[in-house]
């Protein structure tokens, strides 16, 4: 049996993007069942409200413009539209926020357990505390990312890498906004080339899986658009796109544990605090104790 991923140690390129999908792997089953337990409801509360809103742009399409039917139509469109999209997005944004919470929740107790995979319940004492920290932090760091993007490109592109690693810090340190922040940025100094190169690669694969979920929708769209060209969004779209849409966010936990192992590559690599724990280590298991080593 191979031997279990162990975060706090140092990985080159290929290291982190190959023990990514080892953990997946290894940890397939425990983890998604607190997956689905935990960001379920926020996905299929997202796919609802994201048909509402398609449907109701597809409804408003089929019917003959100038039509009495059509105009009553469009003003109660114009009057739904705007809750419902708000809706949508409130939903989006609740279910990334979940999708986020549960994965580095999930790591960070399978690291204090040695690396065991911990139960559902665990993860959930976890997300309970953590989920509006997330949630709060995700909306100011989004600000500063658009803003750092407004004044110039390059500024957006330098912090990515440390947004990147912002989550996995204050999960895994349990640190406030400002020491997270402060310190996304000093771990990165010196490092930061090689872990944009591997979140560069990290979020192409990403992409690509997201893209093969999507081809359903993609394929109904292209075929709507040479035999239904005046009517631009059909049911079938609607329904197939919005069900696909929130589906491929599950491929966002790709990049999600990553970056939680670029996270530690980096604290390796400045401080070694896990290979001195494990020296720290030696020996202890050659004493006669049998106490629960999941305990924490």
């Amino acid at each position: 049996m191979k031997q279990k991923v162990e975060f706090r140690k140092i990985r080159d390129f290929g290291e982190i993007v190959g023990d990514t999908f080892l953990f997946i792997r290894q940890n397939f089953k425990p983890f998604f069942k607190a997956f689905i337990y935990l960001s379920g409801i926020f996905i299929v509360a997202g796919i609802i409200t994201s048909m509402m809103v398609q449907l109701q742009i597809a409804s408003a399409g089929e019917n003959p413009i100038g039509s009495t039917y059509t105009r009553n139509a469009s003003l109660s469109t114009m009057l739904k539209f705007p809750l419902q999209a708000l809706l949508m997005m409130l939903f989006l944004l609740l279910t990334y926020i979940s999708i986020y919470t549960t994965t580095y929740s999930y790591i960070a107790l399978y690291i204090q357990k040695g690396n065991v995979a911990p139960s559902v319940e665990e993860v959930w004492a976890y997300f309970k505390f953590y989920f509006f920290r997330l949630l709060g932090s995700s909306i100011v760091m989004s600000l500063f990312f658009i803003v750092c993007f407004v004044l110039c490109i390059i500024p957006g592109i330098y912090v990515f890498p440390a947004m990147s690693i912002f989550f996995p810090i204050m999960v895994m340190e349990n640190g406030s906004f400002g020491y997270t922040f402060d310190r996304s940025f000093k771990l990165l100094k010196e490092e930061w080339w090689a872990s944009a190169a591997v979140i560069l690669v990290i979020w192409i694969i990403t992409y690509a899986c997201t893209t093969i979920i999507s081809l359903p929708g993609i394929i109904i769209a292209m075929v709507s658009a040479f035999t239904h060209a005046e009517q631009p969004i059909s049911k079938t779209y609607a329904i197939v796109t919005s069900i696909s849409q929130y589906l491929a966010q599950i491929f966002y936990v790709i990049p999600l544990i990553a970056s939680t192992l670029i996270y530690y590559n980096l604290v390796e690599r400045k401080e070694s605090s896990g290979l001195l724990e494990r020296i720290g280590n030696l020996g202890q298991s050659t004493t006669p104790d049998h106490s629960n080593q999941e305990e924490y």
